[in-house]
């Protein structure tokens, strides 16, 4: 509790150096153990210089270690103060007890929330639920310490009311909280901070946010001898001709991300139409049907083309009728080489999960919360509250790498299980999944793995969204901006 509560302070410090002396700081606690880090940090403000308080929300402590640091911050001048009257009649430690409500928070520049810690679960009852609602109307910045009360740290849920931070601070790792919604949305800026748990103490079912690093150790020196064939050949089937611009962005996502070759097969009407927006690809017009979609009849085309490819894409802007359901399947049945199926490609095989047994290819999966939702037919709320359990079981029944996007898109292969961190709302437009697509398409005829290619493309996707809109903004983007970042972005891993 000490060194959490120490690494907690020097983190409040860091944030708000210029702010935080001489302000009122009303650490609101429990009566659990996340309150022993609450003491330490109430004390160490004090003693900095801030008017630092203890409200204490139910009652005083009474486990040791807590009550030991409570003791330490009464005795060094901090003020302690009930949150309601009744919890002041039994207390030792009050002042001005009948005029705590609107002195504790009242005016109070900054409140520190320590009231529950990770082990919070259900809803809050009684007086922990007037706290919720005080301080998210108190007006304060809000630090939570570890998770903000109300959030269940190990799911990513809230309850009512639950704490709406400005800044977390994570102790030691990040929770489920931090990266899953709804509970995401609530944590404001988050920090993490070390106190020295080995990483023996953490079990082996952990996700990993991914890094930097992690994606730049997946890219190997291009040869100086290379050729436009060393790189590989991705195969984008894509595109009718409502919705050929899908296909575009699928290419040149996959062009610009370091593929050699790319192919675009789409109907024949939707050609001339993509065409006028690319240069540098190669074209495969194919059989369509009257309304400019794939025909069945284009299944010969198809089975050739596939030996030429080192990956697949399929699915983007290709829409769902009983013609592109069969070219989907064959595809699925056929090719010898990765595949990534996405949009109304996975469209195309909602009540036929079965068909994943059936394809001796690695496949990468690329839904969002609807498309989930369609292929296991489970509300998109349920889907939204256990994303990381829905995404690994998934994976794990059926083969693949599942990309399930959004806020921190997922992406598992049963067994591993990693969270993104890079992208922000603006990305939240039609184009951006296609761009994605292209991308792990691209890596994959690179030579990556299905894992490593999913992994790696979402956080340089996420990284062309936040790049784009800092050089715009979150509501001015488009596909377009995130893809001139694309190219240079690629060289920090290069």
């Amino acid at each position: 509790m000490l060194k959490a509560g120490t690494a907690c302070f020097n983190e409040i410090i860091k944030k708000y150096e210029n702010e935080i002396k001489n302000s009122k700081v009303s650490v609101f606690c429990g009566n659990g153990k996340n309150a022993g880090d609450g003491f330490v940090i109430a004390r160490l403000l004090y003693c900095y210089g801030a008017d630092a308080r203890i409200v204490l929300v139910d009652k005083e402590p009474s486990i040791a270690e807590p009550l030991m640091y409570f003791e330490q911050a009464v005795n060094s001048g901090v003020k302690v103060e009930h949150f309601t009257n009744s919890g002041a009649e039994n207390g030792k430690n009050t002042e001005n007890a009948e005029n705590v409500k609107e002195n504790s928070f009242t005016n109070s520049d900054f409140i520190v929330d320590c009231i529950f810690g990770i082990g919070f679960h259900g809803r809050a009852r009684g007086v922990f639920n007037e706290a919720f609602k005080a301080v998210n109307e108190s007006g304060a910045r809000v630090i939570a310490v570890d998770t903000p009360s109300g959030s269940y740290s190990s799911t990513g849920g809230v309850c009512a009311n639950a704490i709406k931070a400005d800044l977390t601070i994570a102790i030691s790792t990040l929770k489920y909280a931090h990266v899953q919604p709804p509970a995401n949305a609530l944590c404001g800026e988050i920090r993490v901070v070390d106190i020295g748990i080995p990483d023996d103490c953490y079990d082996s079912g952990y996700a990993e946010t991914i890094e930097f690093e992690d994606v730049k150790n997946c890219f190997i020196q291009r040869d100086k001898n290379s050729n436009k064939g060393t790189f590989g050949h991705q195969l984008n089937i894509c595109s009718s001709k409502k919705m050929f611009g899908a296909g575009v962005i699928a290419t040149e996502s996959a062009m610009r991300s370091g593929a050699g070759l790319v192919k675009l097969m789409l109907p024949l009407d939707a050609f001339p139409l993509a065409a006028a927006h690319l240069t540098q690809c190669l074209f495969e017009p194919a059989l369509q049907t009257v309304t400019g979609t794939f025909s069945k009849f284009a299944a010969g085309a198809v089975k050739e083309q596939l030996k030429w490819a080192n990956s697949v894409v399929i699915g983007c802007g290709i829409d769902v009728n009983d013609d592109t359901k069969e070219i989907t399947e064959l595809v699925l049945k056929k090719s010898r080489v990765p595949i990534i199926l996405d949009a109304d490609g996975i469209n195309c095989i909602n009540g036929r999960i079965s068909i994943f047994k059936e394809i001796k290819a690695p496949v990468v999966l690329t839904p969002h919360p609807m498309e989930m939702s369609r292929l296991i037919s489970k509300p998109i709320a349920e889907i939204q509250e256990s994303r990381i359990e829905t995404a690994k079981a998934f994976a794990k029944e059926n083969g693949i790498v599942l990309v399930l996007k959004g806020a921190n898109t997922v992406v598992t292969d049963g067994e591993k299980v990693f969270v993104n961190l890079t992208g922000n709302p603006s990305m939240a437009m039609g184009g951006t999944g296609d761009m994605l697509s292209g991308m792990i398409g691209s890596f994959i005829a690179q030579g990556m793995n299905a894992l490593d290619a999913a992994k790696c493309a979402v956080y340089i996707h996420g990284l062309c969204g936040d790049t784009a809109a800092k050089k715009l903004s979150q509501r001015g983007i488009l596909v377009s901006d995130m893809m001139e970042q694309l190219g240079a972005l690629m060289s920090r891993f290069e």
